[in-house]
């Protein structure tokens, strides 16, 4: 009987150890993901985030964008989502928009930068790793009623026709055709003059509702809406439109740009329409923002959705684990990820925001969750400003390691190119190599290998990613970047995805 006691005691340990062994397999696998978004929205508008005044220096302006890019490199992001457009101005130079006051100071006046303000920033992400997505606000005119600030260049004074105002903000009317045609050529001129990963629309598509104010969209209604069409109905499929033709202009430029959206988290609540989310909230996308992002997911229009679930795991109004929950059974072959809210940490009346794992808890939920592909933060300086408890506990549980953007399902019919590599040579501190082609690559990747190439290497040996110079068939890494015997490289096209590794020995490099 002891005998039996103890071989059984025996085989329990046995059984517990391979239970504890395959946990942390699958644990680890968990813990370093390859393939996760991890972007954060970089506001402009009213210098939320960045610049901090439009009357700094170029040199401070400078300085306080590459402190962003930084903090969020060192924390193993990859991608930023910076705002370009925030009310019919531009972050850049436009033949449709005069420059934004929040960049240069006073509106429609250039930046007295020494280079292009948007090619400097795209490309200062890039070095660092990152995609840059251009975020747009498709509708918005004017922040305020402070019209004396506007450039004579803007569309509130050239086309005022285009403009509703409502509530303290004026707004592109939806509805007409040439307003649409209009931003289809501000996307288009995006992204044929600059290097840009994605187009991002935020959530304000019609304006969120205000007791006792009337949208005056009555007229294009009457000239434009079908037969029997209700305004509801009518005031949607302007947005489908928009969005539909956004995709198109983007598609038919650079077929690898993507182009993404962040709703409103809500798209309805239950009592409404039993295929709505178990929530409460005032207003929701579809029937007050007029946004439909399940046609839109049906249709194949976007890349990738981005719902902001700005609401703390249990609040009973609006749970942010019963609305992801939703989405990702409501998801159609589009990349998802979920939109936090950071800038509530200890700054909200749900003392839930009090609790430094809030955050973590949302970061764990998305990572479980098979259907969601990673999360972007609101805003930069949220984890910049008196939370480093909270970042340092998001790097150690989440972050880590670095891990690789998703790759667009839209990208589906492209295949990946190997690069032939020519040539490799050292110097005292570099090693370069020469490579046949090297258009149409993002970032090269190195991994610690052996001597045997892998289809595919785990995050954990990622030893450095490096931007790739389009004007160059040339790549360079330092020495004490890399394993002193074999290493792989191998690429991140622009698609987002990884071409075949190829294996070197580095002993065998000569100088």
């Amino acid at each position: 009987m002891g005998l039996f006691i103890f071989m059984n005691k025996q085989l329990a340990l046995l059984v517990l150890l391979l239970l504890l062994n395959s946990c942390g397999i699958f644990k680890s696998y968990e813990k370093h993901p390859k393939r996760e978004f991890r972007g954060v929205w970089i506001a402009t508008v009213v210098n939320i985030d960045w610049p901090k005044n439009g009357n700094d220096t170029a040199e401070k302006q400078k300085a306080d964008y590459l402190k962003i890019l930084d903090f969020y490199e060192k924390e193993n992001y990859n991608a930023v989502i910076v705002q370009v457009r925030a009310a019919g101005d531009a972050f850049y130079e436009s033949d449709y928009a005069p420059y934004s006051r929040f960049l240069t100071g006073e509106e429609g006046t250039a930046p007295k930068w020494n280079t292009n303000v948007l090619e400097w920033m795209i490309n200062e992400a890039h070095i660092r790793g990152m995609e840059f997505h251009a975020w747009l606000n498709p509708y918005r005119a004017t922040f305020d009623e402070n019209f004396e600030v506007l450039a004579e260049t803007h569309d509130y004074c050239t086309h005022p026709e285009w403009v509703v105002h409502y509530g303290k903000k004026n707004y592109y009317n939806p509805g007409l055709p040439e307003v649409r045609n209009h931003f289809s050529n501000i996307i288009a001129e995006l992204v044929s003059n600059y290097d840009i990963d994605a187009i991002h629309f935020d959530d304000y598509f019609y304006p969120y509702k205000i007791t006792g104010e009337v949208f005056n969209d009555s007229l294009a209604f009457e000239t434009y809406a079908q037969k029997d069409q209700s305004i509801d109905d009518w005031r949607r499929s302007n947005i489908d439109s928009l969005v539909k033709q956004s995709h198109e202009t983007i598609k038919s430029i650079k077929p690898w740009v993507q182009f993404g959206i962040s709703p409103f988290g809500v798209w309805k609540n239950n009592s409404t329409d039993p295929k709505g989310s178990d929530t409460k909230a005032g207003q929701t996308t579809y029937e007050d923002l007029y946004a439909d992002p399940l046609l839109w997911m049906k249709k194949g229009w976007i890349d990738y959705l981005a719902p902001q679930v700005y609401w703390s795991m249990e609040l009973p109004v609006a749970s942010h684990r019963k609305i992801v929950d939703w989405w990702s059974k409501n998801n159609y072959n589009t990349n998802l990820y979920v939109g936090n809210g950071p800038y509530k940490i200890r700054n909200n009346s749900d003392k839930a925001w009090d609790d430094i794992k809030e955050i973590p808890k949302q970061l764990k939920l998305a990572r479980k969750t098979s259907q969601i592909q990673g999360n972007i933060m609101f805003s930069a300086k949220s984890l910049m400003n008196n939370n480093d408890d909270v970042v340092d506990y998001i790097h150690k549980k989440y972050y880590q390691k670095p891990a690789l953007s998703p790759v667009s399902w839209l990208s589906n019919n492209h295949t990946s190119r190997t690069p032939k590599l020519l040539s490799t040579y050292k110097t005292e501190s570099e090693l370069v190599l020469k490579f046949n082609d090297l258009k149409e690559l993002r970032f090269a990747l190195f991994y610690a290998s052996g001597i045997r190439v892998k289809k595919s290497y785990d995050i954990r040996k990622l030893q450095a990613k490096t931007y790739v110079d389009h004007t160059t068939k040339t790549v360079r890494i330092p020495l004490n970047q890399l394993r002193k015997k074999y290493n792989a490289i191998s690429f991140i096209d622009v698609y987002g995805k990884e071409t075949t590794p190829i294996i070197f020995n580095l002993k065998q490099v000569n100088k």
